[in-house]
């Protein structure tokens, strides 16, 4: 199979969320300028910079509103919350991606507690064993080119303040992350966890 697309027109969108994968998913809280809680799951989300700490996230434009709750609260706000998402919150995660109306707190319609963070305002998830406090950096707006694609806005945040539930770090103080059990994106509806681990050290160069 082969698709040139700057002329194809009939592939599948989703192909690139299969082939892509798995990809984390940023579990986003935010506070509205009213401070209700809002809380989403992104699967295009990664982190880019690790000094300076930076990560992202991509927004596609919404159907029913100018924009997505998500955006528009960091965009009033500048802070945000990424909640690691875990196999055992995958069904909490699902519920949180229902397109609910403005001002719903999707903490309260999932069944999850808060926590406050300490150095931006919006909530933490409890039951998430990890969490990134973030202010936003930039958002850089991708515009469509073509017939049937969207506006999507790519959302960078500098992280100030990191957050482990202490059973999940190990005597090296590494983040233990075959007992987190991550979830990832795969294509379609599909969700995946961490699979075999395998220690593989960078090699040597070469001697002369």
């Amino acid at each position: 199979m082969f698709l040139d697309l700057e002329t194809a027109t009939d592939y599948r969108r989703g192909l690139f969320n299969a082939i892509v994968a798995p990809r984390p998913i940023g579990w986003i809280s935010t506070l509205d300028r009213a401070g209700r809680a809002n809380l989403a799951p992104f699967s295009h989300f990664n982190l880019v910079s690790t000094a300076p700490p930076v990560l992202i996230f991509s927004c596609n434009a919404a159907a029913d509103r100018p924009e997505k709750d998500t955006v528009a609260n960091v965009r009033a706000t500048g802070e945000f919350v990424a909640n690691l998402a875990t196999w055992d919150l995958r069904e909490a995660m699902n519920k949180t991606s229902l397109n609910l109306p403005p001002g719903v707190d999707e903490f309260e319609f999932a069944g999850l507690e808060k926590l406050p963070s300490m150095k931006v305002a919006p909530p933490r998830v409890a039951a998430s064993p990890a969490h990134l406090e973030c202010r936003l950096l930039r958002i850089v707006e991708i515009e469509p080119t073509r017939s049937g694609e969207t506006h999507s806005s790519v959302v960078f945040g500098s992280i100030v303040a990191v957050h482990l539930d202490d059973e999940y770090v190990d005597a090296q103080g590494r983040f233990d992350v075959a007992r987190a059990l991550p979830l990832t994106r795969l294509g379609g509806a599909q969700y995946a966890t961490v699979g075999e681990l395998v220690e593989m050290p960078r090699p040597s160069p070469p001697h002369p």
